[in-house]
C-alpha cells in the first residue's frame, strides 16, 4: 500500500464551536481529529480508557491547622481573621487543602479549579498560586504553597 498524500489535522480545544467552526472551514480537505483536551487526545492515540477518575467533592468547610475554609460561606479564616480571596484563589485554596492534603498535579488542579481542560500553558496557574502565595505569606505561620518540580502542588504547614 503506497503512502496517502491525505493530511492529516488534529484540532485540540474545549470549544465545542471552535471545533464545529474547524470541521467545516477543513470540509474535504482530509481527516480531521477533534479532541476537547490533551487527555483525550492521548488516550485516543494510546487506546487508553477515556473515562477520567471521579473527582473527590470538597467537603463544605476545610480545617488545615490554624485555617479554615468554607466553602458554602466563601470565607477563609486564619486563627479566626477573615482572609481576603478571590473567588479564584478560594477555589484553589479549598482544593489543596482538601483531604488528604496531596500533590495535586498541574492538570486535575487546572480541571478542579477552572473546570476546563488543560492544554499544557500552565502560566495561568503559576499566576494563581503566585497570588495566593503572597496572601499566604501575609500570616504568621501560615501555610505554605509547595512547588513539586515538574508535577504540580501541595500545601503544608509552615516549619516551625
Amino acid at each position: 500500500m503506497g503512502r496517502s498524500s491525505v493530511p492529516l489535522v488534529v484540532c485540540v480545544s474545549p470549544d465545542r464551536e471552535v471545533r464545529e467552526t474547524l470541521v467545516r472551514r477543513l470540509d474535504d480537505l482530509g481527516a480531521v481529529l477533534m479532541c476537547a483536551d490533551i487527555g483525550e487526545l492521548r488516550a485516543m492515540l494510546t487506546g487508553s480508557d477515556l473515562t477520567p477518575a471521579p473527582e473527590r467533592a470538597t467537603p463544605d468547610v476545610i480545617n488545615f491547622g490554624d485555617l479554615v475554609v468554607d466553602a458554602v460561606q466563601h470565607q477563609v479564616a486564619w486563627r479566626g481573621r477573615a482572609l481576603e480571596l478571590t473567588r479564584l484563589e478560594h477555589r484553589l485554596l479549598a482544593r489543596l487543602a482538601s483531604p488528604p492534603v496531596e500533590v495535586w498535579p498541574y492538570e486535575r488542579l487546572f480541571a478542579a479549579v477552572w473546570d476546563s481542560a488543560y492544554l499544557g500553558d500552565s502560566s495561568i496557574l503559576h499566576s494563581a498560586v503566585k497570588r495566593l502565595r503572597q496572601k499566604l505569606r501575609a500570616l504568621d505561620g501560615g501555610p505554605v504553597v509547595e512547588t513539586v518540580r515538574g508535577i504540580g502542588y501541595r500545601l503544608r504547614e509552615a516549619p516551625r
